[in-house]
């Protein structure tokens, strides 16, 4: 059994994701801005309250948690734009700003603030997305999402690397497009397909292919 820790639990990927565990036996901190019912009914311990963009939230979190040893910390908290070139005002410029603050400096904020939380042989999945990766945009668009989710490959590359030497493993994990609130209920699978398959990533990956990036079905991906 393991203590495993997700952000942005309270719903979609999220949500999908502290079911899976928890109804395998682990041990499950599903950390939100808002409590749901759904979240608590799954028998986790609820931390609502943490916005993944406050240092001074989680550094309580941390407080909090004690001695607490994470086994897996599950970097799923983000948001999403549509900025279209021609159609970006100043709000849509603020939109982006908003978005690498969640999607990229928010999954460093959390890894750093729990580094003493986490065990040897620890690991982090970072839910980025396909979006993110340079080579494979062959739609434009969506500016903010895009460029966030492509620093925050950068960003867990580099985690990797400095948390190599703890034996701590981190991997960029592409959900595959999951029908949740944040794409309007579109998709080609559900939070639970796309749960299931990122557990078995997480499962299956190791310390040597610690700073990838992966899609939940086990195929690698491109930067």
């Amino acid at each position: 059994m393991k203590t495993v820790l997700i952000t942005g639990a309270n719903r979609g990927i999220g949500l999908a994701l502290a079911r899976r565990f928890t109804s395998r036996g682990d041990t499950v901190i599903g950390v939100c801005r808002n409590a749901s019912k759904d979240l608590e009914a799954t028998g986790a311990r609820v931390e609502a309250g943490i916005d993944v963009t406050d240092g001074q939230a989680l550094a309580k979190l941390a407080g909090r948690l004690g001695d607490t040893r994470i086994d897996v910390l599950v970097l799923n908290a983000g948001i999403l734009g549509r900025e279209k070139l021609g159609e970006i005002d100043e709000d849509g410029f603020e939109s982006m700003r908003r978005q690498f603050e969640v999607n990229a400096i928010g999954p460093l904020r959390v890894a750093q603030a729990l580094l003493g939380q986490m065990s040897e042989g620890a690991k982090i999945g970072i839910v980025t997305s396909r979006m993110g990766s340079v080579a494979d945009n062959g739609s434009g668009g969506a500016y903010g999402y895009r460029a966030s989710k492509a620093a925050v490959n950068a960003v867990g590359k580099s985690l990797a690397l400095d948390l190599k030497p703890r034996g701590i493993a981190v991997f960029l994990l592409h959900p595959g497009y999951v029908a949740t609130d944040m794409v309007g209920g579109t998709g080609d699978v559900s939070p639970e397909q796309s749960a299931t398959q990122l557990v078995e990533r997480l499962d299956s990956l190791s310390l040597e292919q610690s700073g990838t990036f992966w899609h939940a079905n086990g195929s690698e991906l491109p930067w």
